[in-house]
């Protein structure tokens, strides 16, 4: 780090885990060690932050569409390729997006659980697979089968603050205003640092 915004053991500070796959305000992956990201998004736009602190590589995309994200994961294989990266790919959470296009939710869901069960999805990557397959179906119009997808993510991980503000989202985008603040309000509840949350909020109760 060169100290310019962050000092080095502020870094290292935030770089320490905290939580299954998250350090103070990235996620980690542990097939990767070093890397950490994290993604953003509002109507019309998304982007992607992945950088690595023993390398010092990284890559940052940022896409004027609601779906640029469904592209991430391509863009970085060949970005690690062309630059020699030492970068893991598990593979799985495009192939979902890919199989719910070509085949439906169901393929990709029933594709879910079978990777999961032959033990290939676990843990922190089992949900940011539904999470990327929820979002990839909710910005290509598809609400309600988004909607289906983060509802399963809320199921099999109810403590997650992340998969409730996913599904705030969905509904809120769905036009379903009490269940979109009923599940910001939960996601906020786990993590009352959840400032998206906070101004969803803030939007869904504003007085038309």
């Amino acid at each position: 780090t060169s100290n310019r915004v962050l000092s080095q053991k502020m870094t290292e500070q935030m770089l320490m885990p905290v939580m299954e796959g998250a350090g103070l305000g990235f996620f980690m992956e542990k097939q990767n060690p070093g890397q950490f990201g994290h993604n953003g998004a509002d109507e019309g736009f998304q982007a992607l932050l992945e950088m690595n602190s023993e390398s010092g590589k990284g890559l940052v995309i940022m896409a004027n569409s609601d779906n640029g994200l469904a592209v991430a994961s391509f863009v970085l294989q060949r970005v690690a390729k062309e630059y020699a990266w030492n970068y893991k790919f598990g593979g799985e959470m495009p192939a979902l997006v890919i199989i719910a296009r070509a085949r439906g939710t169901q393929a990709a869901l029933d594709q879910y659980a079978k990777l999961k069960s032959a033990g290939e999805l676990q843990g922190e990557h089992a949900e940011g697979a539904l999470n990327q397959l929820g979002y990839s179906l909710l910005y290509s119009g598809h609400e309600k089968d988004a909607i289906r997808v983060f509802q399963q993510n809320v199921q099999e991980y109810p403590h997650s603050a992340n998969v409730y503000d996913s599904l705030g989202e969905a509904y809120m985008k769905a036009g379903e205003k009490d269940l979109a603040v009923a599940n910001y309000e939960k996601s906020l509840q786990l993590d009352p640092k959840n400032q998206n949350a906070v101004e969803q909020l803030k939007k869904l109760r504003m007085p038309k």
